[in-house]
């Protein structure tokens, strides 16, 4: 499977919101860390980058369904066009999704060894970035968010690079059911321990599984989904 490389570096969104969403494609090759693409920036390191979200994968297949639903729905043109990077991803490709790929899944991509660590969690900057109120809202209910890995080996990775499936330890955790699990279904304590004792599920959300296993509630998403006050769009 070909992969389209993508990188880019901080700007504002909109005033008083730096973000480096905007990517752009990669046109030589470029070292691929455990922190990530070399050149690729994020700004918020409390909920983007580090060793667990080293790199975002976005399927180049759900463009047509993000342009099925502006159409449907009647709504303007988005302020960014439905095509690779639109969603900030650093990878992109088209053939594999968030019903085939699965948690702890390896891959070769150049010399670099890769593996899925979670879902991506949608936050309100896609608002901003594409001019619809609720369009976080939406991927989060239709799990086409894309997915979040780390970096096992280091490695240079040239454009269009080809990703091979080296491993795929956890077959029956995809990256749909783990997002469903969490966040579009009632609480299921054999679904949680699923997640919470996966390996190679990311800290940050084997934890949330933790807590709702605890404390019997699900986590409230609303801040990330739509962001202050100040930020939000009708």
């Amino acid at each position: 499977m070909r992969i389209s490389l993508f990188s880019g570096r901080g700007t504002e969104l909109v005033p008083g919101l730096t973000t480096a969403i905007h990517k752009q494609p990669i046109s030589a090759s470029v070292r691929c860390t455990f922190t990530g693409l070399e050149g690729d920036e994020q700004c918020d390191l409390r909920h983007h980058g580090g060793p667990d979200r080293a790199l975002h994968y976005y399927p180049a297949d759900h463009y047509p369904w993000w342009q099925t639903w502006q159409t449907a729905m009647g709504l303007a043109a988005p302020r960014t066009p439905w095509q690779p990077a639109a969603f900030g991803e650093n990878l992109s490709g088209l053939g594999l999704t968030e019903q085939q790929a699965c948690i702890g899944d390896i891959y070769r991509l150049g010399e670099a060894l890769i593996q899925i660590s979670q879902p991506r969690s949608p936050c309100f900057k896609l608002n901003q970035r594409f001019g619809y109120g609720q369009i976080s809202q939406v991927m989060q209910l239709n799990g086409r968010c894309g997915w979040l890995l780390r970096v096992l080996e280091e490695g240079a990775v040239a454009p269009q690079e080809t990703m091979v499936l080296v491993d795929r330890p956890y077959p029956a955790l995809t990256v749909k059911r783990t997002a469903d699990i969490l966040f579009n279904q009632v609480r299921d304590e054999a679904d949680l321990l699923l997640l919470l004792e996966n390996p190679a599920l990311s800290p940050n959300w084997r934890q949330h599984a933790a807590n709702w296993l605890e404390h019997g509630e699900a986590a409230d998403w609303q801040r990330r989904l739509l962001g202050p006050a100040e930020c939000q769009l009708p």
